[in-house]
């Protein structure tokens, strides 16, 4: 037997000596991801005959750094590859690039001013676009680096770009589809205009800031108060000269007798007032007249639709006044603010004096202008059918929504989307695929067809919105509208993964483009459900957006953002990852600070002095003995292993991130390195040749359960801290890596048997027990490490076997003879109230005592007294919320029994 143990610790010696002496994630974090990308870990085989399971990246832009909220969305995403690999999924998590159309091309264009001096319209179309590609090669994709930094298992064999040659022909093919079927189509709209850009630009480049303006109050009509004349309020002056209407309500009394008439233009001959009466008027709001410039606002433009009113556009595309005829033309908005407003004043028309006034104002996310709706001639999309089967596809079960409560919203946009402008006036893009001809013929061009050629003949200069390429992102990365081995195993996708915030941007517009795509290739992405298209993924997750640790939505003007990689060189990979994590709810934003970073560095170096510990005491990963073998503190610890782990496989199994990484944490820390690691130190004999036979095996059985219960909540952290977790498993398996381990199941754990619940009971008993001498040892001023002698009846507490352990863990020695206890304490348990004496005398410097317990009468003294103070003020209490006022209250109890504390010690102590 000694010839076994010594080869066992000579064994536990070399795997020890395989950890560093401290956690460095610095250290090792790159080295570990470029070993796991070599050796082919990531890369999926579609030829496999494992289930498949299935994600694409939501692309991030090529101009674009990881921010917090990517950090987020990547961990969970890894979180579920790597989990799914390790219960034997062939498991494809495939990345890209987004292409980013405007912030593309404006990053480029910025670039050539500084650096040469020049705008876009220097060059041609194919030079700036081959300047781009340029910038592209050279600058763009540095998110990819980062995504590697912090882990990513993606498959970076099959990265896609959404301009590269195979997404181009995945949309040509659906544009065409589409125009065939006379679901693309071209009108003049209104649209939100980028002066600065030129060019439209989606709700959702669009950022609403309270701007302070001024609100103007002019006279249409006469001069005179008994003759013909409307008064409205505007703040934007400038668009009157587009007004063709003055709007009342219909029920209006004083306006009766005008509606039907026209009023003259003060500025322009070729325009007339018509005054028309319209439901959406307001009559109690300002004079209950409403001016109306159809072509440059979208209430007045759905209220010309209504009545059929001209729609002149006044403004060019760079914003400037132009084709009203008269003095203005050829001002900025911005100017012709002020000139407009100074003529009318000259003629009299303003009527109240001009205010300030703060209003909501759209403005370009990407050069910072105010947005003007402006009336264009752009490509649509008809989006009922779409919009209908995207509905479909959620309300029928083909695609299931985490959280579900977020369906409401994902309803109300599908349910009543407007038709989706597509084209942009921009060069970098997907120039759209229509051909003009000379005597007015319009082609659409797919894929496999060539372009008619000769005089005369041009292409379409726009080119598509960012958002249709990427809405075919599930199926156009896999080789669609080519038949692929990718699409005929990982189609369709197991599950997206994305904020809430782009539900109706992307996530609605891939349910629509994914159902119509499978529409009309059913023999490439298969038949749906009951006659409905496949879906592009069969699970939604939505989680929340990261915000600072007070709530607040981290900004540049506020200040408080936070870079995820700032946090990884700090705390490295692993502690980023379970912080966010830990925090994941589904739908529910996230609060993050450095708290919460440091607090996961801290859980890191704790696994990691713990399985150093554990390996320098024998631990192993070995068949475990029979249950009737081991302690109850052996069989305790299983058991509660067999209930985290089934926990946490449902948690994961309902995307329930948090619930499963809190679960894991408080098992790991308190449970695992608190309390048993704690009590194996006292099962494993420190002297192998002398330990008697009984000992040896109850020590051997302890370290293979340690191992064991090492073994698998490693593999269950893997998918949160793939680093920390790869370092100390190879080093106590010596396996070749944790993450194409086999993921835990009820045989790794206790085999599926009974839970021991009297082991239960009993080790419940003792923590208690232990805590509560701890804590009165603490009272009494005994020093954390000093032994005490003390009687317990460990029999009457059904704790003879835990004997051992808890005089160990609470510094409790065997006492002597002639024992006279000087202190002691009852502690009430499940089987009965045991009393602890102890003899504490020559333990406790009585002088040191007494002069710190004063410190702490005199604090909460100090606290009783302000409590008091506060909940004496009457005006206080009748200002203060409830919860302030209760918060108080709890205060002031918790010092009034610290002071009867302190004060009944230091009596005791005379």
């Amino acid at each position: 037997m000694v010839d076994v143990t010594e080869k066992n610790e000579a064994k536990t010696v070399n795997r020890a000596d395989k950890l560093p002496n401290s956690w460095d994630p610095q250290a090792v974090e790159a080295e570990l991801y470029q070993g796991w990308v070599d050796a082919g870990y990531f890369t999926a085989d579609p030829a496999s005959e494992k289930p498949a399971f299935s994600i694409v990246l939501p692309p991030p832009n090529v101009t674009g750094q990881l921010h917090m909220g990517h950090a987020l969305d990547h961990t969970l995403m890894d979180g579920l590859a790597r989990i799914k690999r390790m219960q034997g999924y062939e498991v494809l998590w495939l990345p890209g690039m987004d292409h980013a159309g405007i912030a593309t091309q404006t990053k480029v264009e910025e670039m050539l001013k500084e650096t040469e001096g020049k705008s876009r319209w220097d060059y041609s179309r194919e030079d700036f676009i081959a300047k781009v590609w340029e910038w592209k090669e050279e600058y763009g994709g540095a998110i990819a680096d980062q995504m590697r930094a912090i882990g990513d298992s993606v498959d970076w064999s099959r990265e896609r770009f959404t301009l590269d040659e195979g997404l181009s022909r995945a949309v040509q093919t659906i544009f065409k589809q589409l125009y065939d079927r006379g679901m693309i189509y071209q009108a003049n709209r209104l649209v939100n205009w980028s002066p600065v850009l030129e060019t439209a630009v989606s709700d959702i480049e669009v950022i609403h800031k309270d701007v302070e303006g001024e609100l103007v109050s002019f006279r249409y009509g006469s001069m005179q108060d008994d003759q013909p004349h409307i008064v409205v309020a505007t703040t934007r002056v400038e668009t009157m000269l587009g007004d063709v209407a003055i709007a009342v309500h219909p029920e209006d009394e004083r306006y009766k007798d005008l509606v039907g008439t026209t009023l003259p233009h003060p500025f322009r001959d070729d325009l007339s007032l018509q005054v028309i009466a319209d439901d959406y008027v307001d009559p109690e709001f300002g004079s209950g007249a409403v001016k109306i410039t159809p072509a440059h606002d979208p209430n007045d433009y759905a209220m010309g639709l209504r009545h059929n009113l001209d729609m002149p556009t006044i403004m060019d595309t760079t914003g400037h006044i132009c084709d009203t005829g008269t003095e203005f033309d050829g001002l900025s908005r911005e100017e012709a603010r002020v000139k407009v407003r100074e003529a009318l004043a000259e003629q009299g028309r303003i009527v109240k004096e001009v205010r300030p006034y703060l209003h909501s104002v759209g403005h370009s996310e990407r050069s910072g202008e105010p947005i003007e709706p402006r009336l264009s001639l752009q490509w649509f999309v008809k989006v009922e059918h779409l919009a209908k089967m995207a509905g479909d596809g959620i309300r029928e079960g083909d695609t299931t929504v985490h959280p579900k409560s977020l369906e409401p919203r994902y309803f109300d946009w599908v349910d009543d989307m407007h038709d989706w402008t597509i084209s942009r006036q921009l060069w970098w893009g997907h120039r759209i695929p229509i051909w003009y001809g000379p005597e007015g013929e319009i082609v659409c061009v797919g894929p496999d067809e060539e372009p008619p050629t000769g005089e005369g003949w041009h292409q379409d200069p726009d080119v598509l919105d960012t958002w249709f390429s990427s809405a075919l992102w599930p199926f156009s990365t896999m080789g669609w509208p080519d038949k692929t081995p990718e699409l005929a195993k990982f189609y369709p996708t197991s599950v997206l993964v994305t904020a809430y915030d782009i539900l109706f941007f992307w996530v609605a517009r891939m349910m629509m483009f994914g159902t119509f795509a499978a529409e009309i290739t059913p023999e490439l992405l298969g038949e749906g459900q009951q006659d409905r298209p496949q879906v592009p993924f069969k699970d939604l997750f939505l989680h929340g957006l990261v915000r600072d640790e007070h709530g607040r939505k981290m900004s540049k003007s506020l200040g408080n953002g936070i870079d995820p990689m700032d946090w990884v060189g700090r705390f490295g990979a692993d502690a980023l990852r379970f912080t966010l994590a830990r925090g994941a709810n589904p739908g529910v934003d996230l609060p993050v600070g450095e708290d919460s970073a440091q607090s996961s560095r801290n859980f890191a170096t704790k696994l990691f002095n713990a399985t150093r510990f554990a390996l320098m005491n024998g631990a192993e990963v070995g068949e475990l003995p029979a249950r009737e073998e081991l302690t109850d503190a052996d069989r305790w610890i299983l058991d509660r292993l067999e209930e985290v782990r089934g926990e946490v496989d449902e948690y994961f199994a309902n995307y329930q991130f948090a619930k499963a990484n809190e679960e894991l944490y408080h098992f790991a820390w308190n449970e695992l390195c608190d309390w048993y690691l704690e009590i194996a130190k006292t099962q494993i004999p420190r002297d192998f040749d002398e330990a008697n036979e009984a000992a040896r095996t109850r020590g051997h059985n302890t370290q293979l359960v340690l191992g064991r219960v090492l073994d698998a909540v490693l593999r269950l952290l893997h998918p949160a801290m793939p680093f920390v977790t790869e370092v100390l498993w190879k080093a106590l398996t010596d396996g070749e890596s944790i993450v194409i381990s086999a993921w835990p199941t009820t045989a790794d754990t206790n085999d599926g048997v009974a839970r021991d619940s009297q082991a239960a009971r009993r080790i419940a008993d003792a923590e208690k027990l232990i805590t509560e001498v701890r804590r009165f040892r603490s009272d009494q001023g005994v020093k954390p490490s000093q032994k005490v002698p003390a009687t317990v009846d460990f029999a009457a507490a059904d704790l003879r076997e835990q004997e051992g352990f808890i005089r160990s863990l609470a510094k409790l020695e065997t006492p002597p003879e002639d024992f006279e206890a000087t202190a002691s304490i009852e502690v009430r348990l499940s089987q009965a109230t045991v009393t602890v004496a102890l003899d504490t005398s020559g333990t406790v410097d009585v002088a040191a005592e007494r002069k710190r317990l004063g410190k702490d009468l005199a604090v909460a003294h100090k606290e009783l007294e302000t409590t008091a103070k506060k909940l004496g003020n009457e005006a206080f209490l009748s200002k203060a919320p409830d919860a302030v006022v209760e918060k108080i209250r709890s205060r002031q109890q918790i010092a009034r029994e610290e002071v009867e504390r302190i004060t009944q010690r230091l009596e005791d102590l005379k």
